[in-house]
């Protein structure tokens, strides 16, 4: 069995006039992300950590923000593209530890439908799911409001 690991990491900007989606998930909240696609970070992060693992390059190769097909993208179906090609390469995701870094706002009552909604993209369960939030203390970029970041670490195998 081969038994691969991946990191990845995503930034974009909070802005008014915008939703904010992570995982997947829609959160009130006055501003949301920045992106040509729907900025969501969190499954950005998930999808470089998975690309990374299989050696398949980043989300800027496969869905370049230069082609407007993927403008305003829903980034769950992107996950499912990634996904695909995983499973073109004879991989399976075996599990994925993410987190946010947002001072607000507050996302403990999204986290488990953001880890059933990765979940049903990835085609695992939702055990193989671990999303946690966390604030950076006031501190940065994060802490002063301006943005949200995430970081994700996928182990897949392949028999």
């Amino acid at each position: 069995m081969t038994i691969r690991v991946g990191h990845g990491y995503d930034v974009h900007r909070l802005i008014e006039n915008r939703k904010l989606i992570l995982g997947g998930v829609e959160i009130p909240y006055e501003k949301g992300l920045l992106g040509h696609s729907d900025a969501d970070v969190l499954v950005h992060a998930i999808m470089d950590a998975l690309l990374g693992a299989a050696a398949l390059g980043d989300i800027g190769t496969h869905f370049p923000d230069t082609d407007p097909a993927y403008s305003g993208a829903d980034s769950i179906g992107l996950l499912k593209q990634v996904c695909r090609l995983l499973a073109q390469k004879g991989y399976q995701v075996s599990n994925i530890d993410a987190t946010v870094i947002a001072q607000q706002p507050k996302l403990k009552p999204y986290i488990q439908t953001m880890r059933q909604r990765i979940a049903d993209a990835m085609q695992t369960e939702p055990d193989a799911v671990s999303i946690k939030a966390t604030t950076e203390e006031k501190l940065g970029f994060t802490g002063r409001l301006e943005g949200i970041s995430a970081h994700c670490v996928a182990l897949i195998t392949k028999e």
